[in-house]
C-alpha cells in the first residue's frame, strides 16, 4: 500500500476504534442520542475509507481521484462526528457549523470516490 493510502487507512482505523468506544459509552453511560449518531457515522465511514484505500491501490488510472475522495471523506467525517461528540461532552462546542460543513464534505467525498471507481471501470 502506498504511503498516502496507508496513512489514510490508519487514520480511518483509529476513527473506527473511536466509533466503537463512543457506541459503548452511548450504550452504557451517556444517554445523548448525538453520541450514537457520531458513533455510527465514524464506524461506517471508517470502513468505507479503508475499502476505498484498498481499491485505490489496484486502480492506477483513477487512484489520484480516489485519494482526493478519501481525503475529503476523511475530513468530512472528522468534522461531522467531531462536532456531534463535542456537543455531548463540552458545555459549548468549539466547532460551530462543523457538522453541516462536515456532512457536505462527506457527501462530496463519497461522490468523488464513486467517480474514481467509475473512472477505473472505464479504463482499458
Amino acid at each position: 500500500m502506498g504511503r498516502t493510502t496507508a496513512i489514510f487507512a490508519g487514520i480511518a482505523a483509529i476513527l473506527g476504534a473511536i466509533g466503537v468506544a463512543e457506541a459503548a459509552a452511548a450504550a452504557h453511560s451517556v444517554s445523548n442520542p448525538l453520541l450514537k449518531t457520531a458513533s455510527n457515522f465514524l464506524i461506517v465511514n471508517a470502513a468505507a475509507i479503508i475499502a476505498l484505500c484498498a481499491f485505490a491501490e489496484t486502480a492506477a488510472a483513477s487512484s489520484r481521484m480516489l485519494r482526493i475522495g478519501i481525503a475529503v471523506l476523511l475530513l468530512g467525517t472528522l468534522l461531522f462526528a467531531g462536532e456531534l461528540t463535542s456537543h455531548v461532552f463540552l458545555p459549548h462546542s468549539p466547532f460551530v457549523a462543523a457538522a453541516p460543513i462536515g456532512g457536505t464534505l462527506t457527501i462530496l467525498g463519497w461522490l468523488i470516490g464513486a467517480a474514481g471507481i467509475f473512472r477505473h471501470a472505464r479504463a482499458p
